[in-house]
């Protein structure tokens, strides 16, 4: 659907330089989704890997995020294979509704209620970030949590349009909670794209 260099807004590289491949399509349907226009792959170009991979690799960034829609729903082997190559550490933000494809560095899971995670993407997560949508999502949260492995970093994030009612929730939450972090849309408080 597109690629840009930007600063990673959310999670665990919160303000770091960062390559974003967004890849179109998605069945998921989360209704408060902020790409909707991702979910139907027909409606974007195809383009090549080495276009891709010589287009991130003008900036300095040597981290490539491939995001969504949901991006496992394509073969990713071959191109985090040329991402590596080109000295890039390759990082996915995932629902983890999809086999896991390629390699990858770190995998932030963001799974969703709409269309369930696979055990495999549970197990494989370095990050798990649930978004906070109403105070339900934060039982949800635990569940999920449950299912990660051990060394796996906890994510609370509230959603964008819910953030004034979410945050004091999310707030007490990890205040009672410490395993759990918050993570905040900073790019969307900073107005970086």
């Amino acid at each position: 659907m597109e690629s840009f260099s930007t600063v990673q807004g959310e999670g665990s590289y919160t303000g770091l330089a960062a390559h974003f491949i967004r890849l179109a399509g998605c069945d998921v349907g989360c209704t408060w989704c902020d790409v909707k226009e991702s979910w139907d792959a027909n409606k974007h170009p195809r383009r090549t890997i080495d276009e891709l991979v010589a287009e991130a690799s003008v900036h300095p960034a040597r981290i490539v995020v491939i995001t969504g829609g949901e991006p496992l729903m394509h073969d990713l082997d071959t191109l985090t294979a040329a991402f590596r190559e080109a000295g890039f550490r390759t990082h996915i933000e995932t629902s983890g509704a999809y086999p896991l494809s390629g390699q990858w560095h770190h995998i932030c899971l963001s799974p969703k209620k709409f269309k369930a995670a696979l055990p495999e993407a549970l197990a494989a997560a370095h990050e798990l970030k649930v978004i906070v949508f109403n105070k339900h999502d934060l039982q949800w949260a635990e569940e999920q949590a449950l299912r990660v492995g051990a060394g796996c970093r906890l994510f609370l994030q509230p959603e964008w349009d819910k953030r004034e009612a979410m945050m004091p929730l999310v707030v007490d939450y990890v205040k009672q909670h410490p395993e759990w972090n918050i993570s905040l849309q900073t790019h969307k408080y900073l107005n970086i794209p």
